[in-house]
C-alpha cells in the first residue's frame, strides 16, 4: 500500500535528497578507518583503542535500532528522520571537536545512535512513497550515495586529513549536511505515525518475531554481511601484505569500486524493478562468487590486475545488497514495516561487527608478514553468499 502521492518534481528532489543523505552518513562512517595511523600518532592511542573507535559505531548503532523497534512507528517519518539527522549532524561535529581518545569515543556512539537508524527510516519512506514496481529503481538511486562517497567521499576526507588535520572530514560531513537539514522539513512527505497508545515491548516482539518472513529476512541479512564484510574488512592489508600493493595504491580500490559501483548501482535497481527483488538478487549473488573466491586467492600481482579484480567484487557486493534492499522494503505489512526494517537495521549493525571478528579467530601472519588463511575466510563468504541465495526463495514479496 502506498502512503502518499508525490509530483515528478516532489519525487526527484526526495530522491536526490535521500541520497545526499546517505553520502554523508557513509562518508562519515567510512573515513574513519583510513585516519587510523593519523589518529595513532596524534592522540597518542593504541591500535587497540582506535578497533573501539571504529567498533563503537557499529555497536551503538545495533543499539538504537533495536530501541528504535519500539518507536519508529510513533511518529510521522518526517519528524523522524529530521530528528535524526540533526543528532547525526551534531554528532559528526562532534568528532570535529574531540581533544582525546575519550571525547572521541563518546561521539562516535553518538554518531552511531543517530546515523544507524538513519537507513532504515529512510528505506520505509521509500516503501511509503513509492509503489512496488519502483521501489527497486528508487533504491538503487539513493544507494548510489554509498557509492559515492567511496569514489568522492573517502578520498576527499584523506586529502583534508592530509592537508590540514584529522578533524577536517568531519568538519566537512557536518558542513555539508547543515543545508540538508534546512530543507528537510519542506522536502520530506509527511507520512503519519502507525502506531498509538502505550509503548508495548512483548506485543511488538511478538509482531517482528512472530512473522516468519521476518524472521527469514534477519537470517538473511545476518549470512549477506558474514558474506561481505568477512572480506571487506582485510581487503587492505590483504592487498599490501600479500598482492604488492602500496599504501599509496590503497586509494585506488575505493576510487574505481566506488566508481563502478556508482555507475551500476542505478541499473541494477531497475533490473530487480524489470526482474523482480529475488531473482535479481540471487543473480548478483551467483555472479559475485567469482570475484570473491579469485580476490581471497589473488597473489602477487600487478596493479591494473589487483583494480580490475577489486572493482568487480565492490560492483557485485555492493549490487546485490541494493537488490536486498529493495526486497526488505517489500516484505513486511505497512503498519509493521517502520519497525521491521529497523530490527533489520540492528540485526545487519550487529552482523557486520560479528563478520569483521570472525576471520581474527583463523587469519594469521607468516614470517614475511603476509595474510595467511584469506581464501579460509573466501570458502566461509562463499558457503553464506549460497545460503543467502536458498534464503531469497523463502521469503514472500507483500507490496
Amino acid at each position: 500500500m502506498q502512503a502518499v502521492t508525490l509530483t515528478s518534481g516532489a519525487e526527484r528532489k526526495l530522491v536526490l535528497l535521500l541520497a545526499a543523505m546517505q553520502f554523508a552518513h557513509i562518508m562519515d562512517f567510512m573515513v574513519m578507518m583510513p585516519l587510523g595511523p593519523q589518529l595513532i600518532r596524534v592522540l597518542g592511542i593504541t591500535t587497540d583503542q582506535f578497533g573501539w573507535l571504529v567498533s563503537a559505531y557499529t555497536i551503538t548503532a545495533g543499539i538504537a535500532g533495536f530501541v528504535s523497534v519500539f518507536l519508529v512507528d510513533r511518529f510521522d517519518r518526517r519528524h523522524a528522520l529530521t530528528s535524526l539527522f540533526a543528532g547525526f549532524l551534531l554528532a559528526t561535529l562532534a568528532c570535529g571537536l574531540a581533544t582525546d581518545f575519550y571525547a572521541l569515543l563518546a561521539a562516535r556512539c553518538m554518531a552511531g545512535m543517530f546515523g544507524g537508524v538513519l537507513t532504515a527510516i529512510i528505506m520505509a519512506l521509500i516503501a511509503d512513497c513509492f509503489p512496488e514496481s519502483r521501489r527497486g529503481a528508487v533504491t538503487g538511486k539513493v544507494m548510489s550515495g554509498f557509492a559515492l562517497a567511496a569514489v568522492a567521499g573517502v578520498p576527499l576526507g584523506i586529502y583534508l586529513a592530509n592537508h590540514f588535520d584529522w578533524r577536517a572530514p568531519f568538519f566537512f560531513v557536518a558542513a555539508f549536511s547543515f543545508p540538508m537539514l534546512l530543507v528537510l522539513p519542506r522536502w520530506l512527505p509527511s507520512v503519519p505515525a502507525r502506531d498509538e497508545g502505550p509503548i508495548r515491548i512483548a506485543g511488538t516482539l511478538r509482531e517482528v518475531m512472530g512473522d516468519s518472513n521476518h524472521l527469514y529476512a534477519f537470517v538473511l541479512v545476518s549470512a549477506l554481511m558474514l558474506a561481505g564484510f568477512s572480506v571487506i574488512a582485510y581487503i587492505s592489508p590483504y592487498m599490501v601484505a600479500n598482492v604488492g600493493l602500496t599504501e599509496a595504491q590503497l586509494p585506488l580500490i575505493y576510487l574505481y569500486g566506488g566508481f563502478g559501483s556508482l555507475i551500476t548501482a542505478p541499473l541494477i535497481g531497475k533490473l530487480s524493478d524489470h526482474w523482480g527483488r529475488v531473482r535479481t538478487f540471487r543473480i548478483a549473488c551467483l555472479f559475485s562468487i567469482a570475484p570473491l573466491l579469485v580476490l581471497t586467492h589473488l597473489p602477487v600481482a600487478p596493479l591494473w590486475v589487483a583494480l580490475v579484480v577489486t572493482t568487480f567484487f565492490m560492483i557485485l557486493i555492493g549490487g546485490r545488497v541494493i537488490a536486498a534492499i529493495a526486497l526488505f522494503g517489500s516484505i513486511s505489512h505497512p503498519h509493521l514495516r517502520g519497525r521491521f526494517l529497523s530490527f533489520n537495521s540492528a540485526v545487519q549493525q550487529v552482523a557486520s561487527g560479528v563478520a569483521a571478528f570472525l576471520p581474527t579467530l583463523v587469519l594469521t601472519q607468516d614470517a614475511q608478514g603476509r595474510l595467511m588463511h584469506y581464501d579460509w575466510v573466501g570458502y566461509g563468504a562463499v558457503a553464506m553468499t549460497l545460503l543467502s541465495i536458498w534464503l531469497a526463495g523463502r521469503l514472500e514479496v507483500r507490496g
